[in-house]
């Protein structure tokens, strides 16, 4: 038996990146797969590319949510997992129109815009999974992609550190209110450091320079590497699996080590 056999899952943010690979990732592990992400095009294409069911998803939005949640339970029954993946650095934006996201230049309106949808994002995503869970679910996961960001400052990108840092708390708060309420729901978080996705793009460059900044970009990381998306999916599995359902309330790092310390460099 395929180790998410049966469950009905929702991954937010799935046209590409982390999110297309765990949705990629649970349907090969048998779970039927809800495709969202407000990228109708891309979130489309990556549904019939995967055989998922494919929802457009503004996870800002709370009418967005409650009418994403009704569908969910009016095609299934019941919703087993989320997976609050949908998520922006602002520097994309920031490249584009030469603004900065350092705490003395930042505008308000960056600020909000990325904790539109980080933060309340997930905020939203959990609250309405709660209730949809409520119908039934024997074992629900939600599992929050935050950030390794979340742990550490970042001078260049100060609202989605703090986002991410916000994520990871919030991700406890549920946690903590679904075993007071005796809910049979867990909620743990990722924390990925540098995964090789688009997200990295406006820092990476072109050419020859490419290959430099992302020799550069890992340099302090002890295994001297980009993850790869499939790396941060294969956690998502084990936590949105019964393997491991006395876990909840937890931060889980794949960071390349990074958080345990620094490595000396290997010898010639």
């Amino acid at each position: 038996m395929k180790r998410l056999e049966h469950k009905v899952a929702l991954v937010t943010g799935a046209a590409r990146g982390i999110g297309a690979a765990i949705a990629q990732a649970f349907v090969a592990e048998g779970a039927f797969v809800i495709v969202s992400d407000i990228d109708e095009p891309g979130g489309r294409a990556t549904a019939d590319t995967l055989g998922a069911a494919w929802l457009k998803l503004d996870v800002r939005e709370e009418l967005a949510w409650i009418g994403t949640m009704a569908r969910v339970l009016d095609s299934h029954g019941r919703l087993d997992v989320l997976v609050n993946n949908a998520g922006i650095s602002g520097l994309e934006d920031a490249a584009r129109s030469g603004t900065r996201h350092d705490p003395e230049h930042a505008a308000l309106a960056d600020w909000h815009a990325v904790m539109r949808v980080n933060l309340d994002g997930v905020f939203l995503g959990c609250k309405h999974a709660l209730r949809a869970m409520r119908r039934g679910t024997p074992a629900g996961s939600i599992v929050n992609i935050a950030s390794r960001s979340g742990r550490v400052g970042v001078p260049a990108a100060v609202a989605y550190a703090a986002s991410k840092a916000a994520v990871v708390n919030h991700t406890r708060s549920v946690a903590l209110y679904c075993a007071e309420q005796g809910l049979p729901v867990r909620c743990n978080a990722i924390l990925p450091a540098a995964v090789l996705t688009r997200m990295w793009e406006p820092l990476l460059g072109q050419g020859a320079q490419r290959e430099a900044n992302m020799a550069a970009m890992v340099a302090d990381t002890p295994l001297r590497r980009f993850a790869h998306p499939t790396e941060v999916a294969a956690l998502a599995v084990l936590l949105a699996s019964d393997e491991c359902l006395y876990m909840t309330g937890s931060e889980l790092h794949v960071d390349g080590g990074l958080m345990a310390g620094s490595a000396a460099l290997p010898r010639p």
